[in-house]
């Protein structure tokens, strides 16, 4: 099995930002563990006279320094100085929210999670990119364009993405399942014929257990929120009862491995790599861990492979999207200039081949078009189908909300109906800014 040849850093792709992800709320999923940077943010120093500067994770730190310095050797009097922020989602937020509430103005473009574009919109602390719509549609992932905009208005446009794939082992599964259902019941097999767990994941009451649910959810149909963000549509049909169900009744009859409900993404890997589950779900780092890379031992290295997750009818795959949109403060001097990189950032392909290269997912759909490796085109087909979870002004509350009311009711301590009633009202509150 191939790791995307030329794209053989998955594993230090995001660096730690999954690290803080299994920490904060607010971490942008899909980014696997790895060594925080220090402090509280510093330049990169690439300009001695910028004319704008980047406000960027810590994470993937050469990623985006060869990002910068791709646009200051074509921009020569045009210069971009990178700051990057520190290692954890919580404590960027809070770094641009400081910049903007004090009026100081010291960033120009914001390098957002997924999940902010909503809250940031709402404060008018970003500008509307909506003239830029139409150089990005047909060319940005479609999911990535939802993170961008609040309101079906653009206020971001897509940098970096990630999506998850299903882990299965081939010495013991001949086809990857379809639907939830078909992966219970050959996981459920194999598992009691070599004595170990059906599938482990992200269960521990986190955001992971969050993604975890709104990727069953929407692959039963559902859909939080009506067209237009204005009402929750989170319990219109059944979706929300069908995930929830399958989850509870799973875990009443062993499917989910001992220990689900306190594991995050490197338990789950862990445990995969040591040949103790079937099925994992997991982000696309785990990837050269699991193939024994860099002095790994690996007990499944040679018997696995990975596939689209399953839905509840069989047909598509459905994936949180995880990634970085660029959006401009309202407070930068340099509006143009610095629209003017938030497309260039997006669309120019030599600038997103910067990160296939480094194998931090791009959001230009052609940068996945005749690749030469088929996990890779997977990727491609599996962020295409990708959701973005809103990016509403109270997306923190609503995932708190899925946390203590779902997490308890996945482990029999809360009625279920009650349980989906309580999200309900929460993502009707996200709707507005407190």
């Amino acid at each position: 099995m191939s790791v995307f040849p030329h794209r053989r850093r998955l594993l230090r792709a995001s660096g730690a930002a999954l690290a803080a992800l299994a920490l904060t709320l607010t971490a942008a999923c899909g980014e696997p563990p790895g060594q925080e940077p220090e402090g509280e943010g510093e330049s990169a120093g690439l300009a001695d006279d910028p004319q704008f500067v980047w406000a960027v994770t810590g994470a993937d730190r050469q990623i985006h320094e060869d990002v910068a310095r791709l646009w200051n050797e074509n921009n020569p009097d045009r210069q971009v100085e990178v700051f990057f922020l520190a290692p954890t989602a919580d404590e960027q937020r809070q770094a641009m929210f400081q910049d903007l509430q004090s009026q100081a103005g010291e960033f120009d473009v914001l390098g957002l999670d997924v999940i902010w574009t909503g809250e940031f919109a709402e404060f008018g602390y970003i500008e509307s990119l909506e003239d830029m719509r139409g150089e990005i549609e047909g060319v940005s992932l479609p999911g990535a364009i939802d993170s961008s905009q609040w309101q079906q208005e653009l206020y971001a446009l897509p940098y970096s993405s990630n999506g998850a794939f299903l882990y299965y082992r081939t010495d013991l599964i001949d086809e990857p399942p379809t639907t939830w259902e078909e992966l219970y019941e050959t996981g459920m097999e194999a598992a009691e014929e070599e004595g170990i767990a059906p599938f482990v994941g992200q269960g521990d009451q986190y955001e992971g257990f969050v993604v975890s649910y709104l990727e069953m959810f929407w692959s039963a149909g559902g859909e939080l929120f009506d067209e237009g963000q204005e009402a929750s549509t989170f319990l219109e049909g059944d979706a929300a009862t069908t995930a929830l169900d399958f989850m509870i009744e799973s875990r009443e009859n062993g499917f989910y491995a001992e220990g689900y409900d306190s594991m995050v993404e490197d338990d789950a890997r862990a445990l995969f790599q040591a040949g103790e589950a079937v099925y994992m779900r997991n982000w696309p780092y785990a990837i050269p861990l699991l193939e024994g890379e860099d002095g790994e031992e690996s007990a499944v290295a040679g018997e696995f492979a990975v596939a689209p997750l399953p839905t509840f009818t069989g047909e598509g795959t459905t994936s949180a999207l995880g990634g970085l949109n660029n959006a401009v403060s309202s407070l930068s001097d340099n509006k143009e200039l610095a629209s003017e990189f938030v497309l260039w950032a997006a669309t120019a392909p030599e600038a997103q081949a910067i990160l296939a290269d480094h194998s931090l997912p791009p959001t230009m759909l052609s940068t996945y078009e005749d690749a030469d490796d088929p996990d890779f085109e997977m990727l491609g087909d599996i962020l295409a189908e990708a959701q973005a979870r809103p990016p509403v002004p109270g997306y923190n509350s609503l995932s708190l909300a899925v946390q203590d009311s779902l997490h308890p009711a996945f482990l029999g301590q809360q009625d279920a109906a009650t349980a989906l009633q309580a999200v309900d009202d929460a993502a009707n509150d996200a709707l507005a800014q407190d």
